[in-house]
Parts: C-alpha cells; sequence; structure tokens
C-alpha cells in the first residue's frame, strides 16, 4: 500500500514522491543519508531508541529528501498538489507550506519511529489538506474507536481521552526536535513553517482539548428534534 505526492511548481520543477505506508528502517540506507539525519543531532528528549542500535533517526532519513528539495524555497509559493491513495485522488492549488505539511505529515507517521508511529492509523486513511477540525475530528475518533475494541477485548478502555493528550504531548516534544533539525539545514521558509503549522495542530489536543471537543460537537450530536420527520 503506497500514497504518491506530485508537487509542480511550474513548468520546470515538478516533484514526485511514492510513500510506502508498511516500509521498515534500511540501516544501509540511513547510512547515506546526511549528517543531520544522525540520531544524537537533535535527539528527541522523548526518544526510545539508543545510539548503539540507530546510528540515525528513523523519520529524518525517511524525510531528508523532500527536506532539500524545498529548502530555499518561500513557503507563500503557489504549488499544485496532487495526492494518489489507493482510493481516491485528491488535488489542490495551495501555498506551498500546505501542501509540505501533508507530505511530512503521512511520511513521519509511516516512519519507523516509535513515538511517530502512534499516528500510522491516520496515515492509512490519509487526509491531505486537512482543516484542523478534520484532524481533531479523525484523531478523537480514531482514539475512540480503539477504545471500543479495548473494550470488546478486555483490556481497560479510556474513554476520558487521557492517552489522546498523552500521545500528542510526546508528539510536540518529536516536533519541537525537528524544528531544530530543519532549522540547521534549511536557508527558505517553506519546511520551517510546514512543521510550525502541524506542530500547531498537535498542540491544540494537548492544550486546548476541551476547547476542540466543543467545536466539534456540533459535527457529531443529532438529536431527535434536528431530525424532520415526513
Amino acid at each position: 500500500m503506497a500514497i504518491e505526492y506530485r508537487i509542480t511548481l511550474d513548468d520546470e520543477h515538478e516533484f514526485n514522491y511514492r510513500i510506502v505506508l508498511d516500509r521498515v528502517h534500511d540501516p544501509e540506507s540511513a547510512a547515506r543519508a546526511p549528517a543531520w539525519t544522525r540520531l544524537g543531532h537533535h535527539q528527541c528528549s522523548n526518544c526510545p531508541l539508543s545510539r548503539e542500535r540507530f546510528a540515525h533517526c528513523p523519520a529524518a532519513v525517511d524525510l531528508h529528501r523532500v527536506i532539500e528539495d524545498f529548502q530555499g524555497l518561500p513557503a507563500i509559493q503557489k504549488a499544485h498538489v496532487r495526492v494518489r491513495t489507493p482510493d481516491r485522488e485528491y488535488a489542490k492549488l495551495v501555498g506551498l507550506e500546505e501542501g509540505l505539511r501533508a507530505l511530512l505529515g503521512v511520511i513521519m507517521a509511516t516512519s519507523a519511529c516509535p513515538v511517530l508511529s502512534r499516528l500510522r492509523p491516520m496515515a492509512q486513511q490519509h487526509l491531505p489538506f486537512a482543516s484542523n477540525q478534520e484532524f481533531v475530528l479523525r484523531a478523537v475518533s480514531l482514539y475512540l474507536t480503539r477504545q471500543y475494541f479495548n473494550l470488546r477485548e478486555g483490556r481497560q478502555p479510556d474513554w476520558e481521552l487521557r492517552g489522546l493528550v498523552e500521545a500528542f504531548q510526546a508528539l510536540q516534544l518529536v516536533n519541537q526536535a525537528f524544528w531544530q533539525r530543519i532549522h540547521d539545514t534549511c536557508k527558505g521558509d517553506s519546511n520551517l513553517k510546514a512543521f510550525l503549522t502541524f506542530f500547531s495542530m498537535a498542540s491544540s489536543l494537548t492544550y486546548s482539548l476541551e476547547a476542540q471537543l466543543r467545536k466539534i460537537r456540533p459535527l457529531v450530536m443529532i438529536t431527535d428534534d434536528d431530525i424532520e420527520t415526513a
């Protein structure tokens, strides 16, 4: 299963990426990656990987081609982005920042990073160009679905969403470290702003979960009074 991205800036600049969702970390490929992908370079404070077993950060290795392709380009530059998933295609004219946010997000969520891999279910149901409201609704829905299966299979469910908040708190630490990694290597602002918006969406589930839930309540709560009868 794979997701394909095509980002076109003009008649001469087109970038194509194929993200295999069930890929594994390849140490040989990692050894050829640039120095900023090494595990010890701005290693995440909550990283569970050891430098003895992993010389490079799996997520950084997966990202480095995209980061280097777009460094030096302004975030406001317009790009035609076409995304092909196994089920459907999406196309949109967006600022480069928005296109990169979607691409970087699906790459990170399907990397071999133990922290980021918690987002893999969202990547498998990839929705590029998602708004913050859509991001919150999908994250909460997937988490609650998991709790339902926990209940069915004899495990303790978490209906209060405490685990969801904890997971996104861990994700924030990863985002902060990646900001430092990319800041060291990028000349332009497209990659930095893409990470900033991704960071902002993730932080909304930790600092203001209740406020975010109030925003999506009208989308899911339908009463008998809301249903018109014939």
